[in-house]
């Protein structure tokens, strides 16, 4: 599936709640690695304000794009946001939604 770019030039980001490990398979406690690094993947939750509105986004991104002691209330700036919109069938229900993943979360300045 087709991912898009979000833009968050004008946006102003802080940490919602930790980095917390991914997990590929929480009954057998396998993490989530990212396909083209190896590297583990985490989910942090960001609160995004722009133009009045603000939105709480769980964004996916690997270990090695954010620096020690994120935590919530820290302005950060994100790299390469995406989306992407994602279906499946778990016991036959359908479910859907929107994944986010960034390539890194910095300290904003």
């Amino acid at each position: 599936m087709p991912s898009f770019k979000i833009d968050l030039s004008t946006a102003i980001v802080f940490v919602a709640t930790a980095p917390e490990p991914k997990m590929a398979n929480k009954k057998t406690g396998e993490r989530a690695i990212d396909r083209d690094t190896g590297a583990g993947l985490s989910t942090v939750g960001l609160l995004v304000s722009d133009d009045g509105e603000g939105n709480l986004y769980q964004v996916t991104i690997p270990e090695t794009g954010y620096p020690e002691g994120l935590a919530p209330g820290m302005p950060v700036r994100v790299v390469g946001l995406k989306a992407r919109d994602w279906e499946n069938e778990f016991n036959g229900q359908k479910r859907h939604g929107i994944s986010f993943r960034a390539v890194a979360i910095t300290a904003a300045a």
